[in-house]
């Protein structure tokens, strides 16, 4: 009977190592077994999100007072804003109740972590970098989320957020979040997302001269994603007056209108380094360093088709700087402005 050398130690093989078994006797008439490993990546099906967490694992569970919103421009995060969140779903300032906070992105690190970690009511913060649908029904995942008081998206390509958490269990535990008091953000992408009309650029980014020129051309929307009664008929972009984007906004409004979506589609632009966060009451507030502006499409456009260049008449425009309010449930009936859009022209400087 021969005698079996395991000549590679099983118990020291790397589980994330795929191994090959190699059997030969040796000269003096063992069999001999050795395992040729090699590294590779996980599969998406057997993959898992990757986590950072900072602060006390455990769930602290206070009392909720929101539901809020925080709506970043991209740039230079407002970090005024996110305490603001913070404090609103607490329902104080400077007292000791604490929660606990999800940073949720695509793609990327703990950046975020370590600076909310030292804002005023913080117990935990957790990074959760989530690339599949797979990922976004993990256990795990979900139940981190459920649990959290305040979630916030970090900028990078909404196609995939959409994509990646659109009728997942994941974007159900975000509702529930603000469903039981919570405050809901993010920024550039990450505050895109927020939208009742979501633009998602899966098909490409439309800069505003085509989206005139066309507004079907390469222009997708999400719709039925996230939904927050105080966010109703909007769409929201950001970086807003940066990379003018005043033209595609309301190309984007107009396309609702037409399409049957709402019989009147308010946009949001956010700029750099702004916020506009949004109470339980639908009251937005702008926070930080530019303005924001609400655009409002509430007839049919003249025209609005496939090919053909948009002609709206009479956008209404509020231009609202830092520490201003606008109320989303009620539009102010004075303080805007009318820009029309001719065979794909703006007739006069729209901010």
């Amino acid at each position: 009977m021969a005698k079996i050398a395991i000549l590679s130690r099983i118990s020291s093989i790397n589980p994330n190592q795929k191994h090959l078994a190699k059997i030969f006797t040796t000269s003096c008439g063992f069999v001999a077994i050795t395992f040729i490993t090699a590294n590779f990546v996980l599969s998406p099906a057997t993959a898992k999100a990757q986590r950072y967490i900072k602060g006390n694992p455990a769930n602290v569970n206070p009392p909720l007072a929101g539901a809020v919103y925080n709506l970043g421009g991209g740039g230079t995060d407002v970090d005024s804003a996110i305490q603001w969140m913070i404090n609103s779903v607490r329902g104080c300032e400077k007292c000791t109740s604490k929660v606990d906070v999800v940073i949720i992105r695509a793609a990327g690190g703990d950046a975020y972590n370590q600076p909310i970690y030292a804002m005023d009511g913080v117990d935990s913060v957790e990074t959760l970098v989530i690339t599949s649908k797979t990922e976004a029904n993990a256990p795990d995942i979900v139940e981190t989320v459920k649990n959290a008081e305040v979630i916030f998206f970090a900028g990078g390509d909404q196609c995939k957020y959409v994509s990646n958490f659109h009728n997942t269990k994941l974007e159900k535990a975000i509702e529930s979040v603000s469903n039981r008091g919570g405050a809901v953000g993010g920024t550039s992408a990450g505050a895109m997302i927020q939208s009742n009309f979501v633009y998602n650029a899966c098909a490409s980014s439309v800069e505003s001269p085509n989206a005139l020129n066309d507004p079907y051309g390469s222009i997708d929307f999400s719709y039925n994603f996230l939904d927050w009664t105080n966010l109703k008929y909007t769409v929201i972009d950001t970086h807003f007056d940066k990379r003018d984007r005043m033209g595609r906004l309301m190309a984007f409004t107009a396309r609702q209108v037409k399409d049957g979506k709402a019989k009147t589609a308010m946009g949001i632009g956010v700029s750099e380094a702004t916020s506009v966060v949004v109470d339980r009451d639908g009251t937005a507030k702008v926070m930080g360093e530019g303005a924001a502006y609400f655009v409002l499409a509430e007839h049919l456009p003249k025209v609005c088709e496939k090919g053909k260049t948009l002609s709206y008449a009479d956008f209404k425009i509020w231009k609202v700087n830092s520490g201003g309010t606008f109320s989303l449930r009620n539009y102010p009936k004075q303080g805007y402005y009318l820009r029309s859009v001719d065979r794909g022209k703006i007739d006069a400087n729209p901010y």
